[in-house]
């Protein structure tokens, strides 16, 4: 093995109703590299980054704070935190990943941050279902009339598919032959 990167998002309920997203990502070499501003030996990071957002119940982010604990530039790569409180205002499930693009990418933010900010969205989702979205599963008998949040939302939960035939038969619909 010669390098790892890792990623890791902790959600966490807070007691005034929102919510807090952690997301780090790692790179670490197992050898010892020699980088522009100097060797990093074998273990240490090249990437420790950090963003931290909060969203309310509606998966709106309210706050945004970036933190670059390891860099390959240092004193440049860790300027950049300021810009990912662009991310305010943003909606993780109403175009985010485009207006996304519109505010971090290339120059206007880290390559490595605006990357972990992508897969935020579904952090979001897993991190709610059950307990801020009812996803209703297991629910027995579902009486709403409103169609459960994850389905067409992937391949094994699309309507015409056999999982949902099988777990949520009411919303099921017959495939339409191609």
């Amino acid at each position: 093995m010669r390098h790892t990167r890792a990623i890791q998002v902790d959600a966490y309920a807070r007691d005034d109703g929102l919510w807090d997203l952690d997301a780090r990502i790692t790179d670490v070499k197992t050898r010892d590299i020699a980088l522009a501003s100097g060797l990093r030996e074998g273990g240490d990071p090249v990437h420790d980054l950090k963003l931290r957002i909060t969203i309310n119940r509606e998966l709106v982010i309210v706050d945004a704070e970036a933190a670059s604990d390891a860099v390959p530039y240092p004193g440049y790569c860790d300027t950049i935190a300021p810009a990912y409180k662009s991310l305010i205002g943003l909606s993780l499930t109403n175009h985010f990943r485009l207006r996304l693009k519109d505010r971090l990418s290339g120059v206007l933010g880290c390559t490595h941050l605006t990357e972990l900010s992508l897969i935020l969205p579904t952090a979001a989702i897993q991190a709610y279902a059950n307990d801020v979205i009812k996803t209703r599963d297991g629910d027995g008998a579902d009486e709403s009339t409103v169609r459960p949040f994850q389905l067409d939302r992937c391949y094994a939960l699309r309507v015409d598919g056999p999982a949902v035939a099988k777990y949520y038969p009411r919303w099921h619909v017959k495939p339409v032959p191609s």
